[in-house]
């Protein structure tokens, strides 16, 4: 279930003002009233996963034999036939596209027989509903996917009973995923991804994992190489429905040897587990339902928790960005030094690049707010590269229009409306509709102290 729980790039220092949609447009907006075409990811570019086999294992048993509660799971569920997907509701319309690449990456990637289908009694059933919808029956998800279900007026009816319930379940043969339609194209695109990884493969997600969509920080925006390598594991020939938990471990190792050369001479890390008083912080600090005040000690407290553990990995970087995040409306230099301190653990924890892009969207925000382009700049352009990796709209986009900025700054001023221009298509597909891309612009152009000239 994706949980309402992101690293969204918020960027509001205390010179930004906040927009409306009825605000006239300033001068980070195009001249016209039309922005430019939506772009897409058309190729994806996967990392092949650089993991230990042995850290691949251990994370495979956690993924595959335990639900997000913590809850247990005594056998192995996944379909044993080929898999057919059928998209009902009311789509989007770039949902069609994202599906047909999803698709083909499973089929090639992780050697999983699935195809989409029209036929009613497809295996998945992907019902495209409003955000309200949703939230009327999982209040606090952006989107779920439910077991022997395929509809969200049947899954409103068996909503507590052994028919919904994962931890009953014994095989997999029909199961349903609720997106959003009235959300943005990347939003409906995650979801996507992590719903349909869930559907057919682990039903957990681990913080301990920084590179991977099985994980609540929401991070990756697609399925990654690791992942892609834990669902080859999962429907290997070797493995079956219903197997047990160390019948799977005994198994493994050979599995991975032969999917997963390259991990059998590399160093485990062992990352340690990551409490649960740790998981609940976060949630409280970042999810929806508490207030300003309460999300900042919830942070703090997640936080003295990552010290505390010891932790040297992503989590630690997590931690201080999340306290960040919710500092910069009270003291913004407070916010800025946990920004540092962030963009530092995470430049010493591996797999961590798309952490540290979202870390250097908010200090780079900082150095165009001072009129330090060429500072921004510096660290902005390393990151571009990463974020379109990652397959980030929001992400680049926002990276690219604070770079904009900075050329601005910098008197640069051709170079800026280019890039600012060629944002516009990945801000469509990241933020969505024209009037939520305008309020990005003036947000991200109010950051500047050259804006009073304009």
């Amino acid at each position: 279930m994706r949980r309402l729980v992101v690293p969204i790039v918020c960027l509001a220092l205390s010179a930004c003002m906040p927009a409306t949609r009825s605000e006239s447009p300033t001068r980070a907006a195009v001249a016209d009233t039309t922005l430019p075409p939506m772009k897409i990811f058309a190729t994806p570019h996967p990392m092949p996963t650089s993991r230990s086999n042995r850290d691949i294992s251990r994370d495979f048993l956690d993924l595959s034999f335990k639900m997000e509660s913590g809850r247990a799971l005594e056998t192995m569920t996944r379909f044993e036939t080929p898999i057919t997907v059928r998209v009902t509701g009311r789509p989007p319309a770039s949902l069609q596209p994202d599906l047909s690449r999803l698709i083909y990456r499973l089929r090639n990637e992780a050697k999983i027989d699935i195809t989409q289908t029209n036929a009613k009694n497809a295996n998945i059933t992907i019902e495209a509903i409003s955000r309200d919808q949703i939230k009327r029956s999982l209040p606090h998800a952006a989107c779920f996917v439910a077991p022997n279900v395929s509809t969200i007026t049947e899954f409103r009816n068996s909503r507590n009973s052994a028919k919904t319930n994962w931890v009953l379940l014994k095989k997999r043969e029909k199961l349903a995923i609720f997106l959003p339609n009235d959300a943005s194209p990347q939003e409906v695109r995650d979801c996507l991804h992590e719903e349909l990884a869930q559907a057919i493969g682990p039903l957990n997600d681990l913080y301990r994992l920084s590179d991977s969509v099985f994980n609540d920080d929401n991070v990756h925006a697609v399925l990654t190489g690791f992942d892609m390598t834990i669902l080859r594991a999962y429907y290997d020939p070797s493995l079956s429905n219903g197997m047990t938990r160390d019948q799977v471990a005994a198994r493994l190792p050979t599995i991975l040897a032969r999917i997963n050369p390259r991990g059998q001479g590399r160093s485990p890390l062992y990352l340690k587990e990551t409490p649960r008083d740790w998981i609940n912080a976060i949630q409280r600090a970042l999810g929806p339902g508490t207030g300003p005040s309460e999300r900042r000690a919830s942070a703090q407290h997640a936080l003295n928790i990552a010290r505390r553990e010891g932790w040297n990995d992503h989590r630690l970087g997590f931690s201080h960005y999340a306290y960040a995040r919710l500092l910069q409306s009270v003291d913004s230099d407070r916010a800025y030094t946990q920004f540092l301190y962030a963009d530092q653990a995470l430049r010493r924890a591996p797999h961590s690049n798309p952490h540290r892009a979202f870390v250097a969207t908010q200090l780079s925000a900082y150095k165009v707010s001072g009129g330090r382009g060429e500072e921004a700049m510096a660290l902005i352009d390393p990151q571009l590269e990463i974020a379109a990796r990652a397959e980030n709209a929001v992400l680049l986009a926002t990276l690219m229009l604070l770079r904009a900025e900075a050329l601005e700054l910098a008197n640069r001023h051709d170079e800026a409306q280019i890039v600012r221009l060629d944002s516009l298509g990945w801000a469509r597909y990241g933020f969505g509709p024209d009037w939520a891309v305008r309020a990005k612009l003036r947000e991200i152009a109010a950051l500047s102290p050259l804006k009073g000239r304009y």
